[in-house]
């Protein structure tokens, strides 16, 4: 029994310095770039295959430019050049990703310059598309560190470091030209349409089944609604006692879902399940947490957007050595140094008990805010500009830190709260 009508691995770009970036603009520049150096690429292989119209094709691996400065190669741009294709930069194929947890990047979104996109243009066709998914780590980690993580937007293969899969709550299908038109009005009683897709349900009807026929007793069962499953999945998925009793299983396939015994728990699950994607898909609105900076509070209207520039969070180092409060010697994580000027005090310990796929949120925000440069290319991510340019605030980066806190510490009571696997 197959719970997922369809589900796709991540966007797979091979060309991630080029492909994403914190500024738009920035991203339109190197792409525009990239794409000008490819076409022009495209027409040295043209007049070479033309003066050796007697002869063979130049070697496409012996023949192109390789540098990396100017363009990152892969399998899909060889093909297009053999085949002299010329593509285009389009404005229009910018869209939103999941780049890392909790940190979004701009991506051009185009198959052209992505490696492989997989199944995803039927899970986020376009930047515009709504949709939710529960993204998965890849297996092959021993199981220990599995981990599911909501979003809705585009995630990328690597989102967890580890590969993994996504398995969506709904499935958009192209409407074509040569579809039946009356198929297509049929189509639309049960399923709507938005632009040129239909919208399907990610949840297979037998999948849901399934899960009325394990509680057929109860007629309120009767009522489960695909998405109450999807979320009673997300909801099961965080359970520890699920990770220990299947961890075998989850270190070597996708994971198996089984009924629990009783339909409340059911709902206990869907309903927690419901409430932790709410949150991670929401991150970026959720309260901060309050916490303290060293020195005294931050006099915000006195500050400006350069004060709140982040380069690369780091940990304080114990104020006692041997006594570090994170149980560390080397860090504090009850203390973050943001800049020069701003370092966060009194973070709460248990937040970092909230862990994604081995490293705990707050790392992985701790991480992806900062300004980084790709060795071979040279191109420049700076956070700092998905703050001023997409979020116009330029305080992003340090509310987003403490914004993570909250969701971590929710998580873990949600988590905790949760019905023992009964199944």
């Amino acid at each position: 029994m197959t719970v997922f009508e369809n589900y796709s691995s991540g966007v797979k770009t091979n060309r991630d310095a080029w492909v994403y970036n914190a500024s738009k603009a920035e991203l339109s520049i190197n792409m525009r770039r990239m794409v000008s150096f490819y076409n022009a690429e495209v027409m040295r292989y043209q007049a070479a295959c033309t003066a050796n119209s007697t002869e063979k094709r130049p070697d496409v691996d012996e023949f192109i430019n390789a540098d990396n400065s100017k363009i990152s190669w892969g399998g899909n741009l060889k093909n297009d050049l053999m085949r002299k294709k010329v593509n285009s930069f389009q404005s229009h194929r910018i869209a939103t990703g999941l780049y890392r947890p909790f940190t979004k990047q701009h991506v051009y979104y185009d198959g052209n310059f992505i490696e492989r996109t997989y199944q995803m243009p039927r899970i986020f066709p376009n930047g515009e598309t709504k949709n939710r998914v529960i993204y998965l780590s890849g297996s092959g980690n021993g199981g220990k560190d599995f981990s599911a993580l909501a979003c809705d937007v585009i995630p990328d293969l690597n989102m967890q470091h580890s590969g993994g899969q996504c398995f969506p709550l709904k499935l958009y299908e192209p409407i074509t030209p040569k579809d039946n038109k009356q198929a297509t009005i049929d189509e639309q009683e049960t399923s709507p349409v938005v632009g040129d897709y239909t919208v399907r349900d990610g949840i297979s009807d037998a999948g849901l089944q399934h899960f009325k026929d394990a509680y057929a007793s109860d007629a309120a069962a009767q009522n489960i609604s695909k998405e109450d499953l999807f979320y009673y999945i997300y909801g099961l998925l965080h359970s520890p006692d699920y990770k220990t009793r299947y961890a075998d299983n989850l270190s070597k396939e996708l994971p198996r879902i089984p009924a629990v015994k009783k339909f409340a728990d059911f709902m206990a699950f869907s309903t927690a399940g419901r409430a932790l994607a709410d949150l991670h898909v929401n991150y970026e609105s959720v309260q901060p947490y309050a916490v303290q900076y060293e020195g005294g509070a931050i006099e915000h209207a006195a500050f400006t957007p350069a004060d709140y520039r982040v380069e690369q969070m780091k940990f304080a180092k114990p104020t006692n050595k041997g006594t570090g409060k994170s149980g560390d010697e080397r860090h504090d994580k009850t203390r973050v140094i943001y800049n020069s000027k701003i370092t966060m005090v009194g973070i709460p310990l248990e937040a970092y008990e909230y862990v994604v796929n081995g490293t705990p949120a707050l790392e992985w925000v701790m991480e992806r805010q900062a300004v980084t440069a790709h060795k071979d290319s040279g191109i420049v991510n700076d956070a700092n500009l998905w703050a001023t340019e997409t979020m116009g605030d330029s305080a992003y980066p340090l509310k987003l830190f403490q914004r993570v806190i909250t969701v971590s510490l929710e998580t873990v009571r949600i988590v905790r709260a949760l019905p023992r696997l009964d199944i």
